[in-house]
């Protein structure tokens, strides 16, 4: 069996997509990488087929119509035959000695019978406009280079959240949960690494750079400009993921740990989606940010009342044009100090 399958969904990524391909390879005849190519107009589709051709028993293309980013994760994990599951996007890499020894603990712990359900590690903002790398750790919260549970870790660090880049899910566990994520959707990679917790039991934190983040793009989804012209879509997940909470509040709570952590990581997407409200700065924007938070408190008071009235919630609601401003330029200072978007 493959220990690892890697979905890297790609639409129109001939110029960056061997970088990240190549960054996959290193792990030899023990991955699977499955290509999505998401409806591509340019030459990624032949690209993925040279090599598949080239490297028939570790590399898969999938070619499929354009449906977005959670639409290829779907098609990537539903063919997934690898043990565990990570998605790297086209425009991104893997770092090599971080790679390598992944791999050794995953068959070191294959070898023992201990079954891990996520795998958690660090990754670079890779700033290629300003030639700059800033690594995200999660050594404040999580124990470093063993087998934990939720109840192992330390209280986590406001804004410090797992994404996409930082987990490696047993492919087994995502299938159980019967994870489907929205199509023509952007930031679903949110869904993705949220939804699944509640039924993760085991977990192992290393504490090495193992994605390469790269942003910089014009046209990345990250960037502000970008964000604020897609945000109904970030509101979208946004709000599945607070409905989402709500329906397995019992669940999520009966875990304290897993349940603050949770509610830690809904409560800096709320934010990202009120400051980008926030500093379009449009009326329709602003009627946004309130028709979000009235949709939170009608849907589940306890969760709002757990949002709302914190320093952050505070901060993203002041009243007026100059509370607007003061929350605005908070966020200003986070970015600049980060270098995030």
């Amino acid at each position: 069996m493959k220990l690892i399958s890697f979905a890297v969904p790609c639409y129109n990524s001939r110029d960056y997509m061997r970088r990240c391909i190549d960054s996959l390879l290193v792990g030899g005849e023990d991955v699977e990488i499955i290509i999505v190519d998401d409806g591509s107009t340019d030459d990624t589709l032949e690209i993925a087929r040279e090599y598949q051709r080239e490297y028939p028993s570790v590399v898969r293309v999938i070619h499929k119509s354009n449906g977005g980013h959670g639409s290829a994760v779907n098609a990537g994990l539903a063919a997934a035959r690898g043990l565990y599951f990570k998605v790297v996007d086209s425009d991104d890499r893997l770092e090599e000695p971080a790679y390598l020894k992944i791999m050794g603990i995953i068959r070191s712990h294959l070898e023992s019978s201990v079954k891990v359900d996520m795998y958690i590690s660090n990754f670079f903002y890779d700033n290629r406009d300003e030639n700059k790398k800033t690594p995200m750790r999660y050594r404040a919260f999580l124990p470093r280079d063993r087998v934990f549970t939720w109840k192992d870790m330390r209280y986590p660090v406001k804004g410090s959240y797992i994404l996409m880049h930082s987990v490696i899910y047993r492919t087994a566990l995502l299938k159980k949960t019967g994870l489907r994520l929205p199509e023509n959707t952007f930031y679903v990679d949110n869904l993705f690494v949220f939804k699944p917790m509640p039924y993760v039991r085991r977990m192992y934190y290393l504490d090495e750079n193992f994605y390469d983040y790269i942003i910089g793009r014009d046209d990345q989804s990250v960037r502000e400009d970008v964000m604020i012209s897609r945000i109904d879509q970030q509101i979208r997940v946004n709000k599945e993921m607070y409905r989402y909470y709500s329906e397995n509040y019992s669940l999520i709570r009966s875990h304290r740990r897993m349940g603050q952590y949770m509610l830690n990581y809904l409560e800096i997407i709320t934010a990202v989606s009120s400051i980008m409200l926030i500093r379009s700065g449009t009326r329709d924007h602003i009627a946004k940010k309130n028709e979000l938070w009235d949709y939170m408190k009608e849907r589940d008071i306890r969760i709002y009342r757990r949002l709302r009235y914190t320093i952050l919630g505070i901060g993203l609601n002041l009243p007026g044009e100059w509370g607007r401003k003061i929350a605005s330029g908070v966020y200003g200072i986070f970015r600049n100090i980060w270098k995030f978007n």
